[in-house]
């Protein structure tokens, strides 16, 4: 019952972080329209039916029943489509909703407080950002978001990708310099009894297997290295390198041993080993596919892991590291959708760095929080760690220049940037606003494709997860 109620812990905590960072993301540009004076009639957080809300001044502030989504609704973030027109309302990241096929019958809905529908181009996801659209007030219309200089649009709808960065540099500011990370220290973790080479067919230990060095000079787990042959250890990686290089010698090692300090003879045997990539997990190969391999010296001792905080400096470089991996994945995402799809209808394995569904990260939560045996400071960790990459998602996803994506209303506002600056240098007329309304169909296509997606990405995390162990 404890694993349960675990379980369901780590997942509540993801299903709350991940509304928390919507909603800032949200706040952002509603900070941005409001400073710009841009009339914003509503502010949610979530999508379908409305649980609660609340007017103040011109904006209503509400929550709906599935936290997993929010906008906020600007007036005249689409352009009349002809000169003298009315503009059209929407919010960020969604559709236009009212008509303006020839400017009267929009006129007729706004002046009889209606707005004209455009039932066709509502979605489950989009529901929530289009029931409740704003009209623009007759005497208000120098408020709409397409009278707003190119450049104050830009800031609106950066503002919410903006906040993700924040808060995913925040939360991994807490999981590296608050939590700190295991990494390897110079405290001995396991002593082996023996030593077998990395090719060998039959890895265990048998009565003809050579004894390994470490265990034979008596060093124990828990004992920590405080020199080699004279050279003072600050790290495991420095350890290794000198007892690598030393087959066949035998070393003075000073441990650290119940607050006392000892001296250990122990000489490395000569052994075969794979060849690491830089990482210290990626077996190297050659042209053919095949392992590399290298004969070391070996004591056949392992390092225990410790958690050390880093500091703050570490913080920015893990966050270009997370957003650099997370563009590859997208710029990627066709093959990788495939590779999903093998998996989720064949017998693959799912690539553990693949893309996944908010399903997905609720499991791997709940997997992680529910482990008694993992530390409750590694579960909090983890659990910051993972919000911390759903915001760099967020971040990065947001910012694809394709409506109804926030870079694509910043692509629309560039492109109507740059129309009007060659307008004005070659001294002709201004071209006026951009209408990315005209950009509608592309954008239902992309609201399929994404929907399409989460669907295959929900039902691969359900039928084949992603686990952490």
């Amino acid at each position: 019952m404890e694993t349960v109620l675990l379980y369901l812990l780590g997942v509540l905590v993801v299903v709350i972080g991940l509304a928390v960072s919507i909603a800032l993301h949200e706040l952002g540009h509603l900070s941005f329209a409001k400073l710009f004076k841009v009339r914003v009639g509503q502010y949610m957080i979530g999508f379908g039916p409305t649980l609660f809300s609340r007017r103040k001044g011109e904006t209503e502030y509400g929550i709906k029943a599935i936290p997993l989504g929010g906008y906020i609704s600007m007036a005249g973030m689409y352009p009349p489509a002809r000169e003298g027109g009315r503009p059209r309302d929407s919010g960020t990241d969604t559709f236009p909703f009212s008509s303006d096929k020839d400017g009267s019958d929009a006129a007729e809905s706004h002046a009889a407080g209606r707005t004209a529908s455009t039932g066709f181009f509502q979605t489950l996801v989009q529901d929530a950002r289009t029931a409740s659209a704003d009209a623009v007030p007759m005497d208000d219309e120098n408020r709409s978001f397409y009278r707003l200089p190119v450049w104050k649009r830009i800031v609106i709808m950066l503002a919410g990708p903006f906040m993700n960065l924040v808060i995913a540099v925040v939360l991994f500011a807490v999981v590296l310099s608050g939590f700190g990370i295991q990494q390897l220290s110079t405290t001995i973790g396991s002593v082996s009894t023996c030593i077998v080479a990395a090719t060998a067919k039959d890895q265990a230990c048998t009565a003809s297997t050579p004894r390994a060095p470490g265990a034979v000079a008596g060093i124990k787990p828990g004992d920590t290295i405080v020199s080699i042959d004279g050279t003072p250890i600050d790290s495991w990686v420095q350890a290794t390198a000198l007892i690598q290089k030393s087959p066949g010698i035998a070393l003075d090692i000073v441990v650290s041993r119940d607050g006392k300090t000892e001296h250990v003879s122990a000489t490395p045997a000569l052994t075969e080993r794979y060849r690491y990539a830089a990482d210290g997990t990626t077996v190297l190969k050659d042209a053919n596919g095949t392992s590399l391999t290298q004969k070391v010296g070996m004591l056949g001792i392992g390092s225990a892991y410790e958690l050390k905080q880093q500091p703050l400096t570490a913080v920015l470089p893990v966050v270009g590291t997370n957003i650099a991996q997370v563009t590859h994945v997208i710029l990627n995402l066709p093959a990788r959708l495939v590779d999903v799809a093998k998996a989720a209808f064949g017998t693959e394995k799912r690539d553990p760095n693949g893309p996944i569904s908010v399903v997905g990260i609720g499991r791997m939560a709940g997997e992680v929080t529910s482990i008694n045996t993992i530390p409750i400071v590694d579960r909090m960790s983890y659990l910051v760690g993972l919000l911390a990459s759903v915001n760099v998602a967020l971040l990065v996803l947001n910012l694809v220049p394709l409506l109804p994506l926030d870079g694509g209303h910043v692509a629309g506002a560039l492109w109507e940037g740059i129309r009007r600056f060659f307008a004005k240098l070659f001294k002709r007329k201004d071209p006026g606003p951009v209408d990315i309304a005209k950009l509608v169909p592309l954008t239902l296509v992309v609201v399929v494709v994404l929907g399409a997606m989460s669907v295959l990405l929900i039902y691969a995390d359900i039928v084949k997860p992603i686990t952490v162990l």
